[in-house]
C-alpha cells in the first residue's frame, strides 16, 4: 500500500465529498452464504449520480461497471469546482464468489491529495469498490432479516478491517417493490446496515436486483438525521436493454 499526505486543512473539503460517498456508502462487503448458489450475472453501465451532503454543495458521481475479458472495473469519480476524487477496483467473479485483485483511491483539492492502493495480497476479504458489487448481487438471497441480520466485512482504504450487519427489507423480498429516481422508476431491494458499535448510524441502499452494482438511491442517517444521500440521476446501460 502507498499513499502521499494532504494537510488536514486542505483536505477538508475533498475528503467530505469523498469520505461521504465513496469512503461511506461504499464500504460494504457480504460474508460468504453456507450454501452457495448461483449470483446475478453482471452487465456494463454507465451510471450518474447526485450526491447531497449535510453542509456542503452537491455534487455529481459518475459510476462505471465495465468487463475487461478475465475481470471486471468499477469505478467511481466526481469533480467539482476546486477538489476531484476517483476509486477504481479490479475483480474475478464466478458463479458464487467474488474476487479484488487490485484497488485504487485518490482526491485532491487544489491540485495536492492523498492516493492509496492495495493489491491482492493487502485485502483480506474485499476492497469497498468490489464489496458495493458484491452486496448487490448477494441482498436478498441470504435469508438476512432485521431479527437475525447477516455479517458482512472488508477493508477499507488503507486496508484495515471492517465489520459490519445488514438485512433485507421484507417488503423487496416478498414481492416486486419500485422507486422512482430521476433516472425513471426501477424494481429494488433495499438494503439497511448497521454498525454494532454505533447503533446511532444506519445505511439504507437501494440496489436494482437484476443489475448488480447499480445503486439507485442510499441514505446515511447519524442520531435520526440525515447526514448524506445518492441518487440515481441518469443511467446508461451500455449497449444492454434498459432494466
Amino acid at each position: 500500500m502507498r499513499h502521499v499526505t494532504l494537510s488536514n486543512r486542505q483536505r477538508t473539503y475533498a475528503s467530505a465529498i469523498l469520505g461521504a460517498c465513496i469512503l461511506t456508502l461504499c464500504s460494504l462487503a457480504a460474508a460468504d452464504t453456507p450454501d452457495e448458489q448461483a449470483l446475478q450475472t453482471p452487465h456494463p453501465f454507465q451510471a450518474q449520480y447526485r450526491l447531497e451532503i449535510r453542509g456542503w454543495p452537491s455534487a455529481t458521481i459518475t459510476h462505471t461497471l465495465s468487463n475487461e475479458g478475465q475481470h471486471w472495473l468499477s469505478s467511481m469519480n466526481f469533480a467539482v469546482a476546486v477538489a476531484r476524487g476517483e476509486e477504481r477496483s479490479r475483480f474475478s467473479i464466478d458463479d458464487a464468489t467474488t474476487h479484488s485483485l487490485l484497488y485504487n483511491s485518490s482526491y485532491s483539492l487544489l491540485g495536492v491529495g492523498d492516493s492509496y492502493q492495495l493489491n491482492e495480497s493487502d485485502i483480506s476479504s474485499l476492497d469497498r469498490q468490489t464489496a458495493l458489487f458484491d452486496l448487490s448481487r448477494r441482498a436478498g438471497r441470504q435469508g438476512c432479516t432485521e431479527s437475525a441480520p447477516c455479517d458482512i466485512e472488508f477493508v477499507d482504504h488503507r486496508g484495515r478491517d471492517e465489520h459490519f450487519q445488514y438485512y433485507v427489507d421484507q417488503q423487496t423480498v416478498n414481492g416486486s417493490t419500485t422507486i422512482s429516481v430521476p433516472a425513471g422508476e426501477f424494481e429494488t431491494t433495499r438494503v439497511t446496515l448497521i454498525d454494532k458499535e454505533k447503533p446511532d448510524r444506519h445505511l439504507q441502499i437501494n440496489f436494482h436486483p437484476d443489475w448488480p452494482g447499480l445503486i439507485l438511491t442510499a441514505e446515511y442517517q447519524k442520531e435520526g438525521r440525515r447526514q448524506t444521500s445518492l441518487t440515481l440521476t441518469h443511467f446508461n446501460p451500455a449497449g444492454d436493454s434498459a432494466p
